[in-house]
């Protein structure tokens, strides 16, 4: 398979996602939910002008590229100019917000003194296994890939002039396809249109649909004929317009940064819509999961996949989405993602997709089952809506007493439960981040507790209840502070340490001052360990790595995560300048369309690894609106 290790830009509509490079090439497409089901391997468009064989409109010599999104939107537009012919080439792609179609429109602008014969080409070749037969047929003008439960169809309005079941590539290079098959067992095909001779300063227009048919909705062999004929018949022009009014109204109803003093404005705006627009095209609009990120590695060449919902990254993303008043996508997330992913125990286990079915796992992370309690006291202290709370106490309830007998079994060294994962999903045993995740459950629990008890005021028993746990939350959060003291604190180094074993300088100390609060900035242990991870963790560019010796894709690049979690530290130690310098950081190394990457590259400033990260995207707002309530910004 093609490694397209980087979605430059993204659109969609909630249920048809779809990612492209920075010269408009389609990378993946996601129909069903955002997260899956992914169907392309390869998607290749390109033109054969008068005697020239396939030109690619997405890589070529002569080409010259510019890419933007239409402004507060989720419309993405590349142009492409042909040095060579010199033809304009504008290709927009978008998402209706209600039909499940990719557009792809071309506007073909003749800018030289000839006639230019052209004729349109689409190769497409889909994902396909031995449990995923994927086939060719060719049908009503439509080049469909279908296997048992999708088909991918291919189609304009206009007649096609030629299509080419099997052996595709053998030929399509030298601008022509055809063949006798109508239908063949193969997953690439093709599909060409003559678009006429366009004259000198002639323009014309052309769009390609994309649309995933469920097979067990609409059959395959008759009624998928009236759904492409209805698409056919759908004003473009109108859906384009009623697409580009409602993305702009979404960006408006959401959109409250008013910066009075920064040089950076213009790019903390950018990142900022796009942080809106983005938390939509990533969240499930159904069952309200998030995914961590577009997939960049199906194979796994490099990672263990992103396209998942973590719950703990998605607590952070709705802490964004309740600062940008996202009410409805948060409460989602909380009353119907997370009961229907808690497992019966209590616990949530490390990932799902994001319509709550369990994912590809490797272990469990304590700090999942803690952020959601965490979470939900978050979400409450926005809007102080009880019910809420008691719509969410037993599932609660549940995730404490999971937590309360891991922390039994570790500061007691019982053993019964399995090693979790640290956050960063790599080192396996008791972690400082962990432990004070846990101790900001138990503290968010009692706060809990305190706000629903007058709503069981007539049920003595339910009170006493509460104030025998109230009781033993409040003692377990003391064993975890000391135990945490005792075994996370080296005396040689006189700094706090991730765990007991490794010993490693780590960013995510930080959590346990903020956003967990089982310490305070100004705490001498703490201020000491602050200094050690600006020696060992920041780099020259002013950015911070994870961790010591950390290998991750190289290991030298900082994470934008990293610089605002230093911010934050920062603005609660009242180091404002400091914290400036962080966010601004983050800030200049945002893409070009104002996505922040999950990583940053130390030589270039922009993103180095998974663009359009939502747990970046999430922090980011976390800090701007902080310095601007301190008035900063």
């Amino acid at each position: 398979m093609k490694q397209k290790y980087f979605n430059d830009g993204i659109v969609g509509n909630g249920k048809l996602t779809a990612s492209f490079s920075k010269t408009g090439e389609l990378l993946r497409l996601f129909y069903g939910s955002v997260d899956y089901k992914q169907f392309v391997e390869q998607f290749d468009v390109g033109v054969k002008i008068n005697d020239s064989g396939m030109i690619y409109l997405h890589n070529d010599i002569n080409n010259v590229y510019n890419q933007k999104y239409i402004q507060d939107t989720n419309i993405l537009q590349t142009k492409i100019l042909n040095t060579y012919f010199n033809l304009q080439m504008i290709q927009t792609d978008f998402v209706p917000i209600n039909q499940n179609i990719l557009v792809k429109n071309y506007r073909f602008i003749n800018q030289s003194n000839i006639d230019l014969k052209v004729h349109f080409l689409a190769y497409s070749k889909v994902l396909t296994n031995i449990n995923n037969d994927t086939c060719g047929f060719f049908k009503n003008d439509c080049l469909i890939q279908y296997n048992h439960d999708y088909a991918f169809c291919i189609f304009a309005k206009e007649k096609p002039l030629s299509y080419q079941i099997n052996n595709t590539n053998a030929n399509i290079m030298e601008g022509r396809i055809g063949g006798k098959d109508y239908i063949g067992m193969s997953p690439d095909s093709a599909i060409s249109y003559d678009l006429k001779t366009i004259k000198p300063g002639q323009e014309i227009n052309f769009n390609l649909y994309l649309y995933v048919n469920d097979n067990q909705e609409k059959c395959l062999l008759n009624e998928l004929d009236y759904e492409i004929n209805r698409i056919c018949k759908l004003d473009i022009v109108k859906e384009y317009e009623d697409t580009k009014k409602y993305w702009q109204k979404y960006v408006k109803d959401y959109d409250k940064l008013n910066i009075q003093k920064s040089n950076m404005e213009e790019k903390i705006k950018k990142i900022y819509k796009r942080s809106i627009l983005l938390f939509s095209l990533l969240t499930n609009h159904e069952t309200g999961g998030i995914s961590a990120g577009m997939e960049v590695d199906e194979t796994k060449t490099k990672c263990g996949r992103y396209s998942y919902c973590w719950t703990r990254d998605a607590v952070f993303v709705t802490r964004a989405m309740d600062i940008l008043g996202m009410k409805t996508e948060v409460q989602k997330f909380y009353e119907i993602f997370c009961p229907i992913t808690q497992s019966k125990n209590g616990s949530w286990q490390q990932r799902f997709y994001t319509d709550g079915r369990l994912a590809p796992c490797w272990g469990y992370q304590i700090d999942e089952t803690a952020s959601v309690v965490f979470g939900i006291y978050e979400h409450f202290e926005k809007y102080k809506d009880k019910k809420f709370l008691q719509n969410n106490l037993k599932m609660c309830e549940n995730a404490i007493g999971y937590l309360q007998k891991y922390i039994e079994d570790t500061i007691c060294q019982k053993g019964n439960f399995l090693p979790s994962y640290d956050l960063w999903e790599e080192f396996e045993g008791i972690s400082f981040y962990s432990m004070a995740s846990i101790f900001s459950a138990f503290s968010a629990m009692l706060k809990i507790y305190e706000n629903v008890k007058s709503i069981f005021e007539n049920n003595r028993l339910k009170i006493e209840a509460i104030h025998k746990k109230t009781k033993d939350l409040e003692q377990a959060m003391l064993d975890i502070k000391e135990y945490c003291l005792q075994n996370f604190y080296d005396e040689t180094k006189k700094t706090f340490v991730r765990n007991s074993k490794d010993k490693k300088i780590d960013i995510s100390i930080l959590g346990t001052i903020t956003p967990f609060g089982m310490f305070s900035p100004k705490e001498k242990k703490i201020e000491n360990t602050i200094e050690k991870i600006n020696m060992t963790l920041r780099t020259y560019t002013g950015g911070y790595v994870r961790y010591e010796q950390d290998s991750y894709m190289g290991g030298y690049n900082p994470w934008p995560i990293a610089n605002l979690w230093m911010a934050c530290y920062n603005l609660e130690a009242g180091e404002e300048k400091k914290a400036l310098e962080n966010f601004a950081f983050v800030t200049n190394s945002c893409s070009e369309h104002g996505f922040l990457g999950e990583q940053v590259n130390n030589e270039t400033m922009k993103p180095a690894w998974i663009i359009g990260l939502t747990w970046s995207h999430a922090m980011y707002v976390v800090v701007l609106e902080k310095l601007k309530k301190k008035g900063l910004l």
